[in-house]
């Protein structure tokens, strides 16, 4: 069995390198989908946060104001 041209090494070689370019392009999609999701739920988790300490600030808010006790020792 002959050995392989220099030419067929170089061809199998880049076959090879496309096959890989092509995975990572896929991967690369999906983690860019990822970040969009994860960023989405980010914002909305930030947006809830807003929300939550707005309505605590509006209840402290409407908390009586009594004065403080005083030390009758």
């Amino acid at each position: 069995m002959a050995a392989p041209s220099p030419q067929d090494l170089i061809a199998e070689r880049v076959e090879r390198l496309l096959v890989r370019y092509e995975q990572l392009q896929h991967t690369n999609a999906l983690m860019a989908q990822q970040i969009a999701t994860l960023t989405q739920e980010r914002d909305s988790l930030r947006s809830r946060l807003q929300a939550a300490r707005h309505r605590i600030d509006v209840l402290i808010e409407r908390l009586p104001t009594t004065p403080a006790p005083e030390d009758n020792a």
